[in-house]
Order: structure tokens, then sequence, then C-alpha cells
């Protein structure tokens, strides 16, 4: 069994203009800086005329994990997130996956960026599925919640840049 993300929020400025705080690369490196945890990174970035590409890591210090998480896991966690972006037009599309070490399992996320209510809506789909017999579900839980918060301070922290006020 998979727990659902779903997260959404709503931008004044064009897809275009959102886009480019989601994906490019000095929006992404100052999001790092700000929120990414501990040794947060962009491990890789790449832009072309299909789209862009990248990885970004995310840590979470042990002593920030719950206690029923740093008994099935020791140390810090990583997370390692690879995500590809198309703009086409008006909306942009992206696909997204993710891994935290030492966990089996995987986190698959879909975004969408179509103009609305005089800006942008920004709307993203996924699920986290862990496998790990009796607790991966409560595991799977605390994980999609912490993306979705994740996510949250993230779409706060573009607003801010596309506002200038990074």
């Amino acid at each position: 069994m998979a727990s659902r993300i779903e997260h959404r929020a709503e931008f004044s400025q064009g897809v275009p203009e959102v886009f480019a705080a989601q994906t490019g690369e000095p929006a992404l490196r100052a999001r790092l800086q700000e929120i990414g945890g501990d040794n947060a990174s962009l491990l890789d970035y790449t832009e072309g005329p299909a789209g862009v590409r990248f990885q970004l890591r995310q840590g979470v210090g042990a002593e920030k994990l719950p206690s029923a998480v740093r008994k099935l896991h020791r140390g810090d966690l990583f997370v390692d997130r690879h995500e590809q972006w198309r703009l086409d037009g008006e909306r942009a599309t992206g696909t997204a996956k993710a891994t935290v070490s030492g966990v089996p399992g995987e986190i698959t996320a879909r975004t969408e960026l179509t103009p609305g209510n005089g800006g942008t809506v920004l709307r993203i789909t996924g699920e986290v599925k862990i496998s790990i017999p009796i607790v991966g579900g409560k595991l799977e839980d605390f994980v999609a919640d912490q993306i979705t918060k994740l996510l949250a301070r993230e779409a706060e922290y573009s607003a801010q840049w596309l506002a200038g006020s990074h």
C-alpha cells in the first residue's frame, strides 16, 4: 500500500516565471541553501531543448528524526530527488523520483504548472512506497507528511524568490 502526496499552490506570476523559480539553477541553489537541510546540494543540472533535468540531495540530521525512524535507520537521512521538467507554452509538466538513504522504497510525483486565477497554479500528486513489513505503512505516512510540508515550504520560498525578497 502506498501513501498519497498532494500539494497545490498559487502564484501571481505567469507559468514561465514560476517555471524558472521551480527549475532554474540559481533558484534551486538558493532554495537548497535556505531550506534544503543538512548537506543539501545540487548534484546535477542539465538544461536543453528537451527541458530541464536535475538531481538534488537534501539531508535530515539523525537528531531531527522521530524515534521510530531512528530505530530503523542509523545516522542522518539523505533524500536524492531526480526531477525532469518541460515547459510547453503556457503549461509545464514535471516528474520526480526520490529515494531515501537506507530505506527500501521509492517516492514518485507528477507536477503541473497551469494558468489559473490570474497567475499560475502548481499541482503535485504522488505517492510514497516503503517496503518494510509491519512498519512500512507508518513510515510511508510519516514520509508523505514530511514531503507535503517540504513542498509547502518550497512553494513559499518560490513565491519569495518571485517577489524578489530572497
